[in-house]
C-alpha cells in the first residue's frame, strides 16, 4: 500500500466561488451573494438560487456592488468560512 501524496498537494481542493458584495458594513467582513442556476427536478424550469457567504476581507476595502472571487478557508468565526481571493470588478 503506497501513498503518492506529495508535500503541498491537498486531497480536496478548496472551493472557489464568484459573487457580488451585498454588505460591507462589518469590520474585516463582507457578505457575498453567490447566485447559481439550477433546473427544477420535477418541472424542468431553470431557477436562480442564491447563497450568502460571510467572507474575510483583510484589507477592509470592499464596497457594496463589487464583484469578487472567494475561496473556502478554515473557520475564522461562527459564520466566516470564506476569504476574498481577488476583486474582479469594482462598483461604480
Amino acid at each position: 500500500m503506497s501513498t503518492d501524496t506529495t508535500a503541498g498537494t491537498r486531497p480536496n481542493p478548496r472551493k472557489v466561488r464568484e459573487g457580488l458584495v451585498t454588505s460591507a458594513s462589518m469590520d474585516k467582513t463582507a457578505v457575498v451573494t453567490v447566485t447559481s442556476r439550477v433546473r427544477h427536478r420535477l418541472y424542468g424550469k431553470t431557477v436562480q438560487r442564491s447563497t450568502k457567504l460571510y467572507t474575510h476581507d483583510e484589507a477592509n476595502d470592499l464596497k457594496v456592488g463589487d464583484r469578487v472571487r472567494v475561496q473556502e478557508t478554515r473557520p475564522m468565526s461562527k459564520l466566516k468560512r470564506w476569504r476574498v481571493v481577488e476583486v474582479l470588478e469594482r462598483a461604480r
